[in-house]
């Protein structure tokens, strides 16, 4: 693991103010995510297939923000994608407690979702520009940085929502606005050539032939996001199937959330097994897509074996926690190393078949739990990772290893 001294020396002052930006902003926004079903019960008076539509709304808005914002970084700058895009993230949090009127609490979601994904690809392309030489440690350092934002901002959310729903929303929409104003001053003197190189003007310009050029070369990002998103798929089991299956048989909540706190330690504390396990890699990013495959369907299988027993589903969380340290800093230090100056075009995609399947994945998963209980949803998470497995060795046979100049391997 990373200790504080050797992280002020390893990285430059620019990247370090980042990552505490990043943080905060990663902490307020947890405010607002895990309380978005009670708010809309218990302050909007609406039922919780209501609450479960509004969801549904601001995911399918997610995954359109994913696709635009990659391909507006370039026409837009990236300064003014992402300064923009959050300033109006930032301002439709603000409005939301504001607001009596359904549809138009609708309309705020859809926005909310659109915008959040914005910016998103801008981000992490922003960072595979900025620090190319360290863009893989970075992302993982980040990746664990807003885990554990998310961690604190989640155990205060409960605290603050007792005081007052409305102040989590303000809360939450005060870190946005600050990682706007951050973004805004700390790309003043940094022009989108300056970021992105000498392609930068020929990025701005391209056609949509050219586009459609990009998109064809399916080999760089398509079994790599169908694998990603069926992961991502899978995981919904935790709230559609391990939640209610573990409350129907009388354990307290605490349990639940007990689970996630494993999955917060797990991701701070496991870091030098994660870079043992990367050096056994030869740190391989197609390996990586690969191992956390592996990982995650053998979480879930062992879970479908064993679910009667609490302790299956806390070592099948340990088990897939390592799966998800393995896959979520991997997909953007591949595609912003792979794909140069089309980056973020490659990033919306992959952020966008993703969020398909996040958005698939509790519908099929409540169906599932109500025909037959948390086995009928254990079995599909384990079958769906399976085919995880298959998805990303198929994404893995375009990307055999070879020396790569920077010294990385591939």
């Amino acid at each position: 693991m990373i200790s504080p001294t050797s992280l002020l020396q390893r990285y430059p002052r620019e990247a370090l103010l980042f990552l505490v930006a990043s943080f905060i902003n990663a902490s307020g926004s947890a405010f607002m995510w895990p309380l978005t079903t009670l708010y809309v019960h218990t302050v909007l008076q609406r039922s919780m297939t209501e609450a479960g539509f509004a969801l549904m709304l601001q995911s399918l808005a997610g995954i359109i923000g994913q696709f635009v914002g990659g391909s507006l970084f370039h026409r837009l700058g990236a300064k003014r994608l992402i300064v923009g895009s959050l300033l109006l993230q930032g301002c439709i949090q603000l409005a939301i407690p504001f607001t009596s009127s359904w549809n138009l609490y609708l309309a705020l979601m859809v926005g909310l979702g659109l915008t959040f994904n914005l910016s998103s690809p801008a981000i992490q392309a922003f960072i595979g520009f900025r620090w190319k030489e360290q863009r893989r440690e970075l992302f993982n350092v980040v990746y664990v940085s807003n885990n554990l934002g998310m961690a604190i901002g989640t155990s205060l959310a409960g605290i603050v929502a007792a005081i007052s729903f409305s102040l989590t929303f303000l809360l939450n929409s005060a870190s946005t606005l600050l990682f706007a104003l951050f973004f805004f001053i700390f790309m003043k003197h940094i022009s989108h050539q300056e970021l992105v190189g000498d392609s930068a003007a020929q990025a701005q310009k391209r056609t949509t032939g050219e586009t459609m050029r990009l998109l064809y070369r399916y080999q760089l990002y398509l079994f790599m996001a169908l694998g990603a998103g069926s992961i991502f798929f899978s995981t919904t089991v935790w709230n559609t199937g391990v939640a209610p299956h573990l409350t129907g048989l009388g354990m307290p909540l605490a349990n639940y959330s007990w689970l996630w706190t494993i999955n917060g330690i797990i991701i701070f504390a496991g870091q030098p097994i994660i870079g043992w396990f990367k050096r056994i890699l030869r740190q391989s990013l197609s390996a990586q897509l690969v191992a956390s495959a592996v990982a995650y369907g053998a979480g879930f299988g062992f879970m479908l074996l064993f679910h009667s027993n609490y302790i299956a589903f806390i070592i099948g969380m340990i088990i897939t926690t390592f799966g998800e340290m393995l896959i979520s800093p991997t997909i953007p230090t591949f595609i912003t190393e792979k794909t140069s100056d089309a980056a973020p075009f490659y990033l919306g995609i992959v952020g966008a078949i993703t969020a398909l399947g996040r958005l698939l994945g509790p519908l099929a998963m409540g169906y599932m739990y109500d025909q037959g209980g948390v086995e009928p949803t254990l079995l599909l998470a384990t079958a769906v990772s399976s085919t995880a497995v298959l998805l990303c060795l198929v994404h893995a046979s375009f990307h055999r290893y070879r020396p790569a100049p920077s010294g990385h391997t591939e």
